[in-house]
């Protein structure tokens, strides 16, 4: 049997490197799969942990929004 010829071998190595990547890809689902869901907004986009989850109730006011508009002043 040691008369295989190259191209079986290259054929072997490839189908096992193929087979190789399709379990590196199962276990990358399923450790995906067993992650806890991700926290998220309003709108479905993922919230990460580092970032501050602001309190629609709080006393800062980084835009503004509650401060008088002198423009508007005029008129009321």
């Amino acid at each position: 049997m040691a008369g295989r010829g190259p191209q079986t071998f290259k054929k072997r190595q490839k189908e096992q490197q193929r087979k190789e990547k399709q379990a590196e890809k199962s276990a990358r689902r399923l450790e995906r799969k067993n992650e806890p869901p991700p926290l998220l907004d309003e709108l479905g986009n993922p919230i990460e942990e580092d970032e501050d989850i602001e309190d629609p109730n709080s006393e800062d006011d980084p835009y503004g929004l509650d401060r008088p508009n002198p423009l508007l002043d005029g008129l009321k």
